[in-house]
């Protein structure tokens, strides 16, 4: 029992965060609106601690993403108002891959073995080809975030992928979105005032076009094309 309560203290650990945060109101701070109100002050801050901004954002973003906190988007927007969209977006990088992999080993702690030993039949199936090809089909997921992201950190853990594969995936797959929102935070400016002038906060959907959306599922269908070649080989060696 000892041996189980100590497997699953990460993970309680996390959902215990995750509950503290939304109790003290975190929400309320990581927001377009937040940043509409206090986007003058939060500049100032910066521009006379520059560095400990940096570190200091590299830290929240961590722990947003490992205790599962919804607001990669706007984090990585604030990364790219506050920094500019290349050392915005390299910290949110770093931060978002450490937090990823800190809510996956908790998870695995948790968790370890359970599709291995719980489900058969086509679930079963269904797992040994995401680990086969877990490379992959976590990079086509990242590069296309039709997901939430704290949803693939748990998912992958359950799939019983390796940390390796994991970081690598992660890192390289967010890379194109990171920068792409990163950029978006650089001009918000214009997008905050015009929203502020409707008399409405602003949303993501304001900053995020068709465009954008489109080159994220190109590059998710791009990142696939060797596992559905390598599937059609096997497929037609069989036959």
């Amino acid at each position: 029992m000892s041996r189980r309560l100590l497997r699953l203290a990460p993970m309680l650990l996390v959902v215990a965060g995750l509950a503290l945060g939304y109790a003290f109101g975190l929400q309320d701070y990581l927001s377009l609106g937040f940043l509409a109100e206090q986007r003058q002050a939060l500049r100032a801050y910066v521009d006379g601690h520059y560095l400990g901004s940096a570190l200091l954002f590299l830290v929240v973003y961590c722990l947003a993403t490992a205790f599962s906190f919804p607001a990669a988007s706007v984090l990585t927007i604030f990364g790219g108002f506050l920094f500019g969209w290349l050392l915005g977006g390299a910290l949110v990088a770093i931060a978002a891959t450490i937090g990823a992999s800190l809510l996956f080993l908790a998870t695995r702690s948790a968790f370890g073995g359970f599709l291995r030993h719980r489900v058969d039949g086509v679930m079963r199936s269904l797992a040994e080809g995401f680990r086969d090809n877990a490379f992959s089909y976590l990079l086509a997921i990242r590069l296309a975030p039709v997901f939430p992201f704290f949803v693939v950190n748990i998912a992958a853990a359950l799939f019983e992928i390796s940390l390796g594969r994991f970081v690598l995936a992660t890192f390289i797959g967010i890379l194109p979105g990171t920068f792409a929102y990163a950029y978006l935070g650089q001009g918000v400016d214009s997008v905050l005032l015009a929203a502020q002038q409707s008399g409405r906060e602003a949303r993501i959907s304001d900053l995020v076009t068709r465009d954008i959306t489109l080159a994220f599922f190109a590059l998710a269908l791009v990142a696939l094309i060797p596992t559905i070649i390598r599937q059609l080989r096997q497929r037609g060696g069989k036959g």
